[in-house]
């Protein structure tokens, strides 16, 4: 796999961990009871953003990581053309 290859998956990656991540431990204002005026009650309090794209960082590494072992194990393009 080429450096642009990892690159973009690594960045497709990231992004779908981020979005797994993200409801992960929110609570609502109206969980808390600490609604403010002029937010939608379902707002979260605190969404821990920072922590959760560390955590997608994380998820990203290791599956691209995977992904290079096993493309450089298994020659994906070898089985393609039957050589």
């Amino acid at each position: 796999m080429s450096l642009t290859g990892a690159i973009v998956f690594f960045v497709i990656l990231w992004w779908l961990c981020f979005f797994t991540v993200l409801p992960i431990g929110v609570r609502g204002q109206f969980e808390d009871g600490s609604t403010v005026d002029g937010t939608e009650e379902a707002a979260p309090v605190d969404p821990m953003i920072g922590k959760k794209a560390l955590w997608a960082t994380y998820g990203a590494v290791a599956l691209t990581a995977l992904l290079l072992v096993i493309t450089h194990i298994i020659d994906f393009q070898a089985l393609m053309t039957g050589g």
